[in-house]
């Protein structure tokens, strides 16, 4: 009994085991909610096996997932740099006057042909002399000068008895040349002299065209075979320096300049120096328009003058006069001649207007020739001075 009973508690113990063992097998063999995990599959190939595969037998690795090829960026566009402005060959000062001789006598030819209509006529009364006379100075060739013209061609008329027109023309145009000086020296010093350039100022009131000339002169220059430095002297208008950069660079003349409202003075110096220091033919030196009545202004006119003699010699002080202004560029002239003795007019606006007396009246008040003209707006319309093409175009 004893037997049997022990015999029943070992094989109830021993299936207990057994049961047990398989039941904890089945568990761990599937987990619910998951897949049994697949075997990964490998390839021998050359790449390195990813750390986590590295328990693997060696030589086998995993081949990574094929990767889209890296996108490109391209690269920042290179800023643009602005094309250099061609260089212009202008033309040559000689013979500009002739070339615009046209120009000049369509604005004149009223005054010329007034004066040999008046001339020509049967009857020189007293009224026409005095027509004549008016005529004159409507031209602003000025008071005194017309009176000694009529005076002049009276007895002269007189003498030879004749109305011809031809005859009448040649000597009215001998009055006007004698007026104007046929024989006057007005050349504009260009330079070099020594070892120096040729320094030339160009001073005036305000909207006659100081900047704008100073840039055709470069032209004028420039075409006669010279070497140019500009100076940006007027430092009151930014505008003003600006225009000067864009006359240079269009006949390779270099610029001169500062920040607006810098010392005037000192960019004039400082364009001198770079004249001498280039071996430049000539230097321009474009001022500030002032009025002629600022006292202030003026004795700043005359500073940046003496300032610039400390480095060199200053050869011309070239006026620059509106032909429209008559009476009032007279005035002007009277007191720039006083600050920083005015060596040359330059007469602008000169076509277009029967106000070219002034180149008369100018010449006898202050003794200083006209030597350069302006005869339009295009860059080539400054021109040396001709006193008989000037009267030619005048009487048509």
């Amino acid at each position: 009994m004893d037997y049997t009973l022990l015999v029943s508690i070992i094989v109830v113990v021993a299936l207990l085991v057994v049961g047990g063992f398989f039941l904890v097998k089945a568990r761990r063999s599937v987990t619910p909610g998951k897949e049994e995990a697949k075997p990964e599959v490998v390839e021998k190939t050359g790449t390195a096996a990813p750390e986590k595969d590295r328990d693997r037998d060696p030589g086998t690795v995993v081949t990574p997932p094929a990767q889209a090829p890296p996108v490109e960026e391209p690269l920042p566009a290179s800023p643009v740099e602005p094309a250099e402005p061609e260089i212009e060959t202008p033309p040559p000062s000689a013979g500009r006057m002739v070339r615009l001789r046209a120009r000049l006598a369509r604005s004149q030819s009223s005054l010329g042909q007034g004066l040999l209509n008046l001339l020509s006529a049967k009857n020189l009364d007293e009224d026409a002399w005095e027509e004549i006379e008016d005529t004159l100075i409507t031209a602003d060739i000025g008071v005194t000068s017309a009176t000694q013209i009529v005076e002049n061609l009276r007895t002269r008329v007189k003498v030879l008895g004749t109305r011809d027109t031809d005859d009448v023309r040649a000597l009215l145009r001998e009055e006007l040349l004698a007026q104007i000086g046929s024989d006057t020296d007005r050349a504009v010093r260009t330079g070099p002299l020594g070892d120096r350039p040729a320094v030339i100022m160009v001073v005036g009131v305000n909207g006659t065209g100081k900047t704008t000339t100073s840039g055709k002169l470069a032209r004028v220059l420039v075409g006669d075979g010279h070497s140019v430095v500009l100076g940006a002297a007027d430092t009151f208008r930014a505008a003003a320096s600006e225009q000067l950069q864009t006359w240079g660079s269009r006949v390779g003349a270099p610029v001169v300049r500062k920040e607006e409202g810098a010392d005037p003075a000192s960019v004039a110096f400082d364009a001198v120096a770079r004249g001498v220091e280039d071996g430049a033919d000539t230097v321009i030196i474009d001022t500030a328009g002032r009025l002629h009545t600022k006292t202030g202004l003026m004795d700043e006119l005359g500073k940046v003058k003496r300032v610039v003699e400390k480095k060199s010699q200053v050869d011309e002080v070239l006026l620059v006069l509106d032909a429209t202004t008559g009476q009032n560029g007279l005035r002007q002239a009277r007191v720039f001649a006083e600050v920083v003795n005015v060596t040359g007019i330059a007469l602008t606006k000169l076509d277009g207007t029967a106000k070219g007396g002034i180149i008369v009246q100018v010449q006898r008040e202050l003794g200083v020739p006209v030597k350069l003209v302006g005869l339009g707006e295009g860059p080539d319309d400054l021109a040396p001075f001709d006193p008989e093409v000037f009267v030619d175009a005048i009487l048509g």
